[in-house]
């Protein structure tokens, strides 16, 4: 699958662009929606892929929230896009056959996607992790949004970022980013080029995610600071950064644990060029090209801490299995990890880390990593030189760390050397 080119051919799933009919119940006007539908084109959007649609699609989403609530329409077409706002008790709709596109950056003239907001902590964690609104769908303190049905998101001029370094105002590089909000569902579309993060969520509670379909070129899901979360059914291809990541940084200006969390059905890799898990064509990537990390993660942010986490039924393949890192002072406990298969894993399949990397404010102790419990793990094919590494720091023992039923198999080609070293 080719990512450049015209937007129509760049991998886009399901109806072909102008082929199909837009329901009778979402042809409304914007002062008269039936049955509280609110179509993105009644309020001027022309899905061409030409011209930018967010001014109307933000005009169709305010009129869904002073209504009170609704859901806003997207038909099939191909909609041009900087920064959407989201609002309270509204619901973004993804069609068949419609994709929001991220627009690319402008050089000169217009103003892009939304600046980042000031953040007096953004000094504790890297620039993406620090700011929200620099993004294609962005909401702060919100209640009640969803996120659904079969259409797309490409995130074709979104920066990847990278690290601490700032972007200027107007490069977005979220394609969702979502903070201080609750009750919300991401469920059955898919990301193509995320940019730094496909969905970043920070402070978020009583979060679901459900089938997504995420192809990109950094981290697939971030949950950052969250409470009472849910991943289920996802497959994420991210060869260059984390698949699935639980954080609990400092963005928020205080320590908070990513807690109560379930991550099941999933499916995580970072060995395929970009777009070729959406088209199901599944190009291996080079091994050269990508450090293919790909992986389920905790950290490295980790202030907060994590606390009752399960991550179960879950596959991971050409990529760098799971960690668990804790190292900015917060508590890691009571996890259970079970039912994992790996093939092909690029490094150690289980790593395990009590640290003192210690980025947030001065005088937090050393945090505690206890009471992990890991069974039934398979992997097979692995290239990494050692077969798991469980570290903590002098003074600062992992405690109650149980492993059964776990069967690592490593190609081998080890030298005399390393049998001895």
């Amino acid at each position: 699958m080719k990512i450049a080119g015209t937007i129509a051919g760049a991998g886009l799933a399901g109806a072909s662009i102008g082929a199909s009919v837009t329901p009778a119940s979402a042809r409304t006007s914007p002062s008269h929606p039936a049955g509280d539908q609110f179509n993105v084109k009644s309020f001027g959007a022309t899905g061409d892929g030409k011209t930018l649609d967010t001014p109307a699609i933000n005009k169709a989403i305010d009129a869904a929230s002073a209504n009170g609530g609704g859901t806003v329409l997207f038909p099939a077409g191909n909609y041009l896009c900087y920064s959407i706002h989201l609002k309270s008790n509204v619901t973004l709709y993804l069609g068949s056959g419609a994709t929001i596109v991220a627009a690319e950056t402008l050089t000169s003239g217009g103003s892009g996607y939304d600046p980042p907001e000031p953040n007096a902590w953004d000094k504790y964690q890297d620039f993406g992790h620090s700011h929200w609104r620099n993004s294609l769908i962005w909401g702060e303190d919100l209640e009640n949004i969803f996120i659904i049905g079969p259409g797309r998101i490409w995130g074709k001029g979104l920066s990847r970022g990278w690290s601490e370094v700032p972007l200027p105002a107007g490069v977005g590089n979220k394609a969702i980013s979502l903070k201080n909000c609750r009750n919300l569902t991401l469920r059955d579309f898919s990301i193509l080029h995320g940019g730094h993060f496909a969905i970043l969520a920070t402070g978020v509670d009583n979060l679901t995610i459900d089938n997504l379909m995420i192809d990109t070129n950094r981290d697939g899901i971030d949950i950052d600071c969250c409470r009472n979360v849910r991943v289920s059914n996802c497959s994420v291809n991210s060869p260059w950064d984390d698949g699935i990541c639980l954080k609990s940084s400092f963005g928020l200006g205080f320590a908070r644990a990513t807690d109560h969390v379930t991550i099941t059905n999933c499916y995580v890799t970072g060995g395929y060029e970009e777009g070729t898990l959406l088209d199901a064509t599944f190009k291996r990537i080079s091994p050269d090209k990508a450090p293919r990390n790909g992986r389920i993660k905790f950290g490295t942010e980790s202030n907060g801490g994590f606390r009752n986490v399960t991550i179960s039924n879950c596959v991971i393949e050409d990529c760098r299995g799971i960690a668990l890192e804790t190292v900015d002072g917060g508590l890691l406990e009571d996890v259970s990890i079970s039912n994992i298969t790996m093939r092909g894993v690029t490094d150690v399949p289980l790593f395990i880390r009590l640290g003192r990397r210690m980025r947030g404010p001065d005088g937090v102790p050393v945090g505690q990593l206890r009471r992990v419990n890991i069974s039934n793990i398979v992997s097979s094919h692995g290239s990494s030189r050692q077969a798991c590494l469980i570290t903590g720091i002098p003074g600062h023992a992992i405690e109650d760390l149980k492993f059964s039923n776990i069967l690592i198999l490593h190609d081998g080609s080890g030298t005399k050397e390393d049998a001895e070293a």
